[in-house]
């Protein structure tokens, strides 16, 4: 069985495997942790096995990397992005830098390498909002998420925030419509949605938070069914910690997530495919604010 030659390859590696919530359900199974990007951030940050496999898209292989650079790190598919990480420029980010005093960098930990290199703090879905507000600049250029950055600009009135535009392809999708549908036909259901979806499809939202966050309020809620606004990856976590009770996944799957897979985590295990190489200058630019946001986190 696969699952058995994992293990053994494992151990015969001395490895560990993260998984995100949002990657194959089976993947999941085989995982040694299983969390959002703020929590795996946090085991590869504390590891002490000699390779990590890292079951999610590159920059989570990245963020890895940087926090653990003397370890080999291998992601099961190299063509598994997040088209999101990538949406904001060097030049956009220098010309604001030349223009703006008092200016931070806040860059959403789900980005490239080289957008966390030209950046002061990085931040998750889960602690944006606390690490924004222990920040004492007054101007806050926030990339690549302009979802997520204007929802922490909501939380934080006597700041001036910029965006670069960017947003996540699977959360953006969703509309008032599909939501407000979705509430017609099951009237019961509270609506869980992560900040990465627009604003006015957060407004309709009974509760709104990471990935983790979402788990944890349907875990605690009293109410029996929900209308989720997440990548339904997370339905596998959901299910197990929620007996009985019944979601309604209402966004489409994310593919690069759902390139992993047993076979690939099998085969990048027994082959040692493919590993995270990173400039040892670029490596040590990006983990400064991957280290600030974990000191911040604290």
């Amino acid at each position: 069985m696969i699952a058995e030659e994992i293990k053994r390859l494992k151990e015969e590696r001395n490895a560990v495997i993260l998984a995100h919530y949002y990657v194959d359900s089976q993947v999941q199974a085989m995982a040694d942790y299983v969390g959002d990007s703020f929590y795996l951030a946090k085991v590869a940050s504390k590891t002490d096995k000699e390779t990590i496999v890292f079951c999610g898209v590159r920059f989570m292989g990245e963020s890895a990397k940087m926090l653990n650079p003397d370890r080999c790190v291998l992601l099961p598919d190299e063509t598994a992005d997040c088209p999101m990480a990538h949406m904001a420029s060097e030049e956009q980010i220098a010309r604001l830098r030349a223009q703006t005093e008092d200016l931070a960098v806040v860059c959403y930990i789900n980005s490239s390498a080289k957008l966390k290199s030209l950046s002061d703090v990085c931040v998750t879905s889960s602690n944006a909002v606390r690490i924004v507000g222990a920040l004492p600049n007054k101007n806050i250029l926030f990339i690549p998420d302009a979802n997520l950055g204007a929802y922490v600009q909501e939380r934080f009135p006597e700041k001036n925030f910029y965006f670069s535009g960017g947003y996540c392809p699977v959360h953006a999708v969703l509309l008032p419509q599909d939501i407000l549908t979705e509430k017609k036909a099951h009237p019961q259901a509270k609506f869980l949605v992560h900040p990465e979806a627009r604003g006015e499809v957060c407004a309709l939202a009974d509760f709104i938070g990471s990935t983790s966050e979402i788990i944890e309020y349907a875990q605690k809620s009293d109410a029996e069914s929900f209308i989720l606004g997440t990548e339904p990856g997370v339905l596998y976590e959901l299910e197990n910690r929620c007996p009985g009770k019944t979601f309604y996944p209402v966004t489409p799957v994310c593919e690069d997530m759902k390139r992993i897979t047993p076979e690939k985590l099998l085969s990048c295990l027994r082959d040692g495919k493919y590993e995270v190489k990173l400039d040892a200058a670029l490596c040590e630019r990006a983990e400064r604010p991957l280290e600030r946001m974990l000191e911040l986190a604290r």
